[in-house]
Protein backbone atom coordinates (compact mmCIF):
# COMPACT_ATOMS: atom_id res chain seq x y z
CA UNK A 1 0.00 0.00 0.00
CA UNK A 2 1.36 3.09 -1.20
CA UNK A 3 1.56 6.43 1.48
CA UNK A 4 -0.81 8.49 -0.67
CA UNK A 5 -3.15 5.58 -1.01
CA UNK A 6 -3.21 5.26 2.66
CA UNK A 7 -3.76 8.69 3.62
CA UNK A 8 -6.66 9.18 1.38
CA UNK A 9 -8.04 6.54 3.28
CA UNK A 10 -7.21 8.25 6.82
CA UNK A 11 -8.87 11.20 5.39
CA UNK A 12 -11.85 9.49 4.82
CA UNK A 13 -11.66 7.42 8.43
CA UNK A 14 -11.92 10.80 10.12
CA UNK A 15 -12.74 14.24 9.07
CA UNK A 16 -10.81 16.19 11.84
CA UNK A 17 -11.75 19.89 11.82
CA UNK A 18 -8.58 22.01 11.50
CA UNK A 19 -8.61 25.03 13.97
CA UNK A 20 -5.71 24.54 16.34
CA UNK A 21 -7.15 25.43 19.86
CA UNK A 22 -5.39 26.90 22.41
CA UNK A 23 -3.50 24.62 24.64
CA UNK A 24 -4.86 24.70 28.33
CA UNK A 25 -2.95 23.27 31.40
CA UNK A 26 -5.44 22.93 34.81
CA UNK A 27 -3.70 21.30 37.36
CA UNK A 28 -5.45 18.67 38.59
CA UNK A 29 -6.19 14.82 38.07
CA UNK A 30 -6.83 13.34 34.73
CA UNK A 31 -9.76 13.98 32.87
CA UNK A 32 -9.38 10.13 31.63
CA UNK A 33 -7.42 7.28 33.63
CA UNK A 34 -7.58 4.97 30.00
CA UNK A 35 -5.58 5.85 27.05
CA UNK A 36 -5.21 3.87 24.14
CA UNK A 37 -1.79 4.38 22.48
CA UNK A 38 -0.75 2.79 19.33
CA UNK A 39 2.96 1.97 18.31
CA UNK A 40 4.51 0.13 15.17
CA UNK A 41 7.15 -1.93 16.21
CA UNK A 42 7.43 -1.37 20.32
CA UNK A 43 10.54 -3.31 20.76
CA UNK A 44 12.94 -1.27 18.59
CA UNK A 45 15.12 1.31 20.31
CA UNK A 46 13.26 3.99 18.58
CA UNK A 47 10.50 3.48 20.99
CA UNK A 48 12.05 2.45 23.92
CA UNK A 49 11.13 5.84 26.13
CA UNK A 50 7.50 4.34 25.82
CA UNK A 51 8.51 0.93 27.10
CA UNK A 52 10.41 2.01 30.14
CA UNK A 53 7.63 4.57 31.26
CA UNK A 54 5.13 1.45 31.09
CA UNK A 55 7.18 -1.12 32.39
CA UNK A 56 8.22 1.02 35.14
CA UNK A 57 5.11 2.18 36.21
CA UNK A 58 5.30 5.77 35.19
CA UNK A 59 2.25 5.95 33.51
CA UNK A 60 0.28 4.09 36.54
CA UNK A 61 2.21 6.59 39.29
CA UNK A 62 0.57 9.69 36.81
CA UNK A 63 -2.75 7.99 38.03
CA UNK A 64 -2.56 6.45 33.98
CA UNK A 65 -4.52 3.24 32.85
CA UNK A 66 -2.53 2.70 29.35
CA UNK A 67 -3.45 0.43 27.32
CA UNK A 68 -1.01 -0.11 24.32
CA UNK A 69 -1.04 -1.81 21.26
CA UNK A 70 1.47 -2.68 18.87
CA UNK A 71 1.50 -2.70 15.09
CA UNK A 72 4.10 -4.00 12.44
CA UNK A 73 5.22 -0.50 11.56
CA UNK A 74 4.17 3.16 12.37
CA UNK A 75 1.68 4.08 9.29
CA UNK A 76 -0.74 1.53 10.77
CA UNK A 77 -0.78 2.67 14.10
CA UNK A 78 -1.45 6.05 12.65
CA UNK A 79 -4.57 4.41 11.15
CA UNK A 80 -5.46 3.72 14.58
CA UNK A 81 -5.46 6.72 16.02
CA UNK A 82 -7.30 8.33 13.00
CA UNK A 83 -10.26 5.29 12.69
CA UNK A 84 -10.87 6.37 16.66
CA UNK A 85 -9.52 3.25 18.42
CA UNK A 86 -6.23 4.54 19.95
CA UNK A 87 -6.15 7.86 21.56
CA UNK A 88 -2.67 8.62 21.20
CA UNK A 89 0.51 7.46 18.50
CA UNK A 90 4.06 6.86 19.37
CA UNK A 91 5.41 7.00 16.31
CA UNK A 92 7.33 9.25 13.95
CA UNK A 93 6.77 13.04 13.94
CA UNK A 94 6.09 13.34 10.36
CA UNK A 95 3.04 11.66 10.34
CA UNK A 96 1.99 14.55 11.96
CA UNK A 97 2.70 16.63 8.52
CA UNK A 98 1.33 14.47 6.23
CA UNK A 99 -2.17 14.46 8.54
CA UNK A 100 -2.23 18.17 7.58
CA UNK A 101 -2.04 17.70 4.31
CA UNK A 102 -5.00 15.58 4.81
CA UNK A 103 -6.61 18.64 6.22
CA UNK A 104 -6.40 16.61 9.81
CA UNK A 105 -4.97 18.32 13.09
CA UNK A 106 -2.72 15.66 14.84
CA UNK A 107 0.35 17.94 17.34
CA UNK A 108 3.21 16.34 18.49
CA UNK A 109 3.76 16.92 22.53
CA UNK A 110 6.52 15.12 23.81
CA UNK A 111 9.71 13.59 21.99
CA UNK A 112 11.25 10.49 22.53
CA UNK A 113 13.94 10.43 19.68
CA UNK A 114 16.06 13.54 18.44
CA UNK A 115 17.33 10.89 15.47
CA UNK A 116 15.67 8.59 13.62
CA UNK A 117 17.74 6.01 14.47
CA UNK A 118 16.82 4.28 10.67
CA UNK A 119 19.58 2.52 8.94
CA UNK A 120 19.56 1.75 4.97
CA UNK A 121 21.26 -1.55 3.96
CA UNK A 122 21.67 -3.77 1.51
CA UNK A 123 22.03 -7.30 1.19
CA UNK A 124 25.55 -8.18 0.80
CA UNK A 125 24.43 -12.01 -0.98
CA UNK A 126 21.84 -10.17 -3.18
CA UNK A 127 23.91 -7.29 -3.85
CA UNK A 128 27.58 -8.04 -3.95
CA UNK A 129 28.44 -5.65 -6.72
CA UNK A 130 26.71 -2.43 -4.84
CA UNK A 131 28.35 0.28 -5.82
CA UNK A 132 25.86 3.56 -5.40
CA UNK A 133 21.84 4.07 -4.08
CA UNK A 134 21.47 4.31 -8.18
CA UNK A 135 22.14 0.44 -7.65
CA UNK A 136 19.01 -0.09 -5.91
CA UNK A 137 16.70 0.82 -8.55
CA UNK A 138 14.15 -2.55 -9.46
CA UNK A 139 15.11 -3.87 -6.21
CA UNK A 140 13.07 -4.82 -3.13
CA UNK A 141 13.37 -2.52 -0.04
CA UNK A 142 12.28 -3.89 3.70
CA UNK A 143 10.61 -1.22 5.46
CA UNK A 144 8.76 -1.82 8.69
CA UNK A 145 5.60 -0.86 7.10
CA UNK A 146 4.27 1.06 3.89
CA UNK A 147 4.32 4.86 4.97
CA UNK A 148 6.53 4.04 7.91
CA UNK A 149 9.17 6.05 9.17
CA UNK A 150 11.39 3.43 7.55
CA UNK A 151 10.21 4.09 3.86
CA UNK A 152 10.23 7.89 4.52
CA UNK A 153 14.17 7.60 5.19
CA UNK A 154 14.54 5.26 2.13
CA UNK A 155 12.26 7.35 -0.04
CA UNK A 156 14.46 10.44 0.82
CA UNK A 157 17.74 8.43 0.28
CA UNK A 158 16.34 7.66 -2.96
CA UNK A 159 15.38 10.91 -4.25
CA UNK A 160 18.46 12.57 -3.24
CA UNK A 161 20.15 9.94 -5.94
CA UNK A 162 17.30 10.84 -8.60
CA UNK A 163 15.35 7.39 -8.14
CA UNK A 164 11.69 7.90 -6.39
CA UNK A 165 9.65 5.65 -4.81
CA UNK A 166 8.12 3.68 -8.15
CA UNK A 167 11.85 2.47 -8.99
CA UNK A 168 11.52 0.08 -6.08
CA UNK A 169 9.35 -2.13 -4.37
CA UNK A 170 8.95 -1.50 -0.37
CA UNK A 171 7.96 -4.84 1.25
CA UNK A 172 6.53 -5.09 4.88
CA UNK A 173 8.70 -6.56 7.24
CA UNK A 174 8.32 -5.41 10.55
CA UNK A 175 10.25 -4.35 13.01
CA UNK A 176 12.27 -7.78 14.38
CA UNK A 177 12.99 -11.20 14.00
CA UNK A 178 10.41 -11.39 10.66
CA UNK A 179 12.75 -8.48 9.32
CA UNK A 180 15.86 -10.25 9.36
CA UNK A 181 14.24 -13.58 8.46
CA UNK A 182 13.55 -11.26 5.42
CA UNK A 183 16.89 -10.36 4.21
CA UNK A 184 18.27 -14.41 5.67
CA UNK A 185 15.97 -15.80 3.02
CA UNK A 186 15.96 -13.14 0.01
CA UNK A 187 12.75 -12.17 -0.15
CA UNK A 188 14.36 -8.64 -0.09
CA UNK A 189 17.42 -7.27 -1.73
CA UNK A 190 17.91 -4.47 0.80
CA UNK A 191 16.40 -3.50 4.20
CA UNK A 192 15.59 0.65 5.84
CA UNK A 193 15.17 -0.63 9.73
CA UNK A 194 15.85 0.11 13.37
CA UNK A 195 18.32 -1.17 16.09
CA UNK A 196 18.58 -4.22 17.46
CA UNK A 197 17.73 -5.64 14.30
CA UNK A 198 20.46 -3.31 12.26
CA UNK A 199 22.59 -4.37 14.57
CA UNK A 200 22.32 -7.87 14.84
CA UNK A 201 22.37 -8.10 10.96
CA UNK A 202 25.92 -6.13 11.03
CA UNK A 203 27.62 -8.34 13.70
CA UNK A 204 26.47 -11.12 11.13
CA UNK A 205 28.14 -9.79 8.81
CA UNK A 206 24.68 -10.04 6.42
CA UNK A 207 24.79 -6.33 5.43
CA UNK A 208 26.50 -3.25 4.16
CA UNK A 209 25.01 -0.33 5.23
CA UNK A 210 24.83 2.81 2.78
CA UNK A 211 23.11 5.37 4.92
CA UNK A 212 22.52 5.78 8.82
CA UNK A 213 21.11 8.26 11.30
CA UNK A 214 21.77 6.52 14.76
CA UNK A 215 24.16 9.25 15.77
CA UNK A 216 23.13 13.12 15.57
CA UNK A 217 26.16 13.93 13.07
CA UNK A 218 25.13 11.20 10.33
CA UNK A 219 21.58 12.04 10.79
CA UNK A 220 22.09 15.94 10.06
CA UNK A 221 24.77 14.91 7.17
CA UNK A 222 21.70 12.86 5.51
CA UNK A 223 18.76 15.27 6.34
CA UNK A 224 20.36 18.43 6.36
CA UNK A 225 19.65 19.21 10.04
CA UNK A 226 17.68 18.19 12.92
CA UNK A 227 15.09 15.63 12.42
CA UNK A 228 12.38 14.45 15.10
CA UNK A 229 11.97 11.24 15.32
CA UNK A 230 9.53 9.11 17.42
CA UNK A 231 7.18 11.07 19.52
CA UNK A 232 4.10 11.48 21.39
CA UNK A 233 1.26 13.16 19.29
CA UNK A 234 -2.89 12.79 19.60
CA UNK A 235 -5.76 14.69 17.59
CA UNK A 236 -5.87 18.24 18.21
CA UNK A 237 -9.48 17.31 19.70
CA UNK A 238 -8.04 14.88 22.38
CA UNK A 239 -5.32 17.32 23.95
CA UNK A 240 -7.85 20.11 23.95
CA UNK A 241 -10.45 17.67 26.10
CA UNK A 242 -8.30 16.17 28.01
CA UNK A 243 -5.02 18.86 28.71
CA UNK A 244 -4.35 16.95 32.49
CA UNK A 245 -4.20 13.76 30.80
CA UNK A 246 -1.88 14.87 27.93
CA UNK A 247 0.33 16.19 31.02
CA UNK A 248 0.63 13.14 32.63
CA UNK A 249 1.20 11.08 30.04
CA UNK A 250 4.12 13.70 29.49
CA UNK A 251 5.18 13.77 32.80
CA UNK A 252 6.11 9.97 32.46
CA UNK A 253 7.98 10.08 28.71
CA UNK A 254 10.25 12.89 30.15
CA UNK A 255 10.50 10.90 33.54
CA UNK A 256 11.28 7.24 31.26
CA UNK A 257 13.82 9.76 29.17
CA UNK A 258 15.53 11.12 32.10
CA UNK A 259 16.03 7.38 33.70
CA UNK A 260 17.72 6.48 30.28
CA UNK A 261 20.03 8.91 30.44
CA UNK A 262 21.51 7.54 33.67
CA UNK A 263 20.55 3.71 33.52
CA UNK A 264 23.23 0.98 33.06
CA UNK A 265 23.55 -1.88 30.61
CA UNK A 266 22.43 -4.01 33.33
CA UNK A 267 19.61 -1.65 34.72
CA UNK A 268 18.42 -1.96 30.56
CA UNK A 269 18.12 -5.60 30.33
CA UNK A 270 16.59 -6.02 33.28
CA UNK A 271 13.56 -3.48 32.23
CA UNK A 272 12.78 -4.55 28.85
CA UNK A 273 10.86 -7.51 27.73
CA UNK A 274 13.06 -11.00 27.05
CA UNK A 275 11.54 -10.69 23.82
CA UNK A 276 13.30 -7.25 22.82
CA UNK A 277 16.48 -8.93 23.20
CA UNK A 278 16.08 -11.27 19.90
CA UNK A 279 18.04 -13.77 21.54
CA UNK A 280 21.55 -12.34 22.29
CA UNK A 281 21.98 -9.72 25.11
CA UNK A 282 25.43 -9.00 23.97
CA UNK A 283 23.94 -7.94 20.46
CA UNK A 284 21.16 -5.56 22.37
CA UNK A 285 23.80 -3.72 24.29
CA UNK A 286 25.82 -3.23 21.35
CA UNK A 287 23.00 -1.25 19.78
CA UNK A 288 22.33 0.61 22.55
CA UNK A 289 25.59 2.30 22.16
CA UNK A 290 24.51 2.82 18.83
CA UNK A 291 21.74 4.81 19.50
CA UNK A 292 21.93 6.28 23.06
CA UNK A 293 22.35 9.71 21.75
CA UNK A 294 19.59 9.27 19.73
CA UNK A 295 17.62 9.57 22.62
CA UNK A 296 15.80 12.59 23.80
CA UNK A 297 17.88 14.08 26.88
CA UNK A 298 14.46 15.92 27.59
CA UNK A 299 11.69 15.62 25.57
CA UNK A 300 11.64 18.93 23.34
CA UNK A 301 11.44 19.57 20.05
CA UNK A 302 14.63 21.15 17.98
CA UNK A 303 14.09 24.63 17.11
CA UNK A 304 14.76 23.53 13.62
CA UNK A 305 13.24 20.00 13.68
CA UNK A 306 9.91 20.41 12.40
CA UNK A 307 11.39 22.38 9.31
CA UNK A 308 14.13 19.85 8.27
CA UNK A 309 10.90 17.01 9.01
CA UNK A 310 8.73 19.26 6.42
CA UNK A 311 11.78 20.11 4.21
CA UNK A 312 12.32 15.91 3.91
CA UNK A 313 9.02 15.13 2.73
CA UNK A 314 8.72 17.84 -0.12
CA UNK A 315 11.63 16.21 -1.37
CA UNK A 316 9.53 13.53 -2.07
CA UNK A 317 5.94 13.51 -1.38
CA UNK A 318 3.44 14.65 -3.72
CA UNK A 319 1.00 14.41 -0.80
CA UNK A 320 3.22 17.00 0.34
CA UNK A 321 4.20 19.54 -1.99
CA UNK A 322 2.64 22.27 -2.78
CA UNK A 323 0.74 22.29 0.21
CA UNK A 324 0.64 25.01 3.12
CA UNK A 325 1.67 23.38 6.15
CA UNK A 326 1.41 25.54 9.29
CA UNK A 327 4.69 23.69 11.33
CA UNK A 328 2.96 25.62 14.73
CA UNK A 329 -0.02 23.54 14.54
CA UNK A 330 1.80 20.08 14.83
CA UNK A 331 3.48 20.24 17.65
CA UNK A 332 3.99 22.05 20.89
CA UNK A 333 7.18 22.24 24.00
CA UNK A 334 4.50 23.48 26.38
CA UNK A 335 3.69 20.45 28.23
CA UNK A 336 7.06 19.18 28.10
CA UNK A 337 8.06 22.29 29.83
CA UNK A 338 5.89 22.06 32.61
CA UNK A 339 7.02 18.37 33.11
CA UNK A 340 10.77 19.11 33.15
CA UNK A 341 9.58 21.84 35.96
CA UNK A 342 8.44 19.51 38.25
CA UNK A 343 9.45 15.71 37.45
CA UNK A 344 12.19 13.66 39.04
CA UNK A 345 13.48 11.11 37.73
Amino acid sequence: MQRRTFLAGTAALAGATFAAAPLAFAQGKPETSKVAIAVGGKNLFYYLPLTIAERRNYFKDEGLDVEISDFAGGSQALKAAVGGSADVVSGAFEHTLLLQAQKQSFREFVLQGRAPQIVLAVSKKAMPNYKSIADLKGKKIGVTAPGSSTSIMASFVLAKAGLTAKDVSFIGVGAGAGAIAALQSGQIDAIANLDPVMTKLERTGEIRVVSDTRTLADTRSVFGGDMPAGCLYASQSFITKNPNTTQALTNAMVRALKWLQTATGSELINTVPEGYLLGDRAVYLDAWQHVKEAMSPDGLMPADGPATSLKTLQAFDANVQGKPIDLSKTWTNDFVKKALATVKA
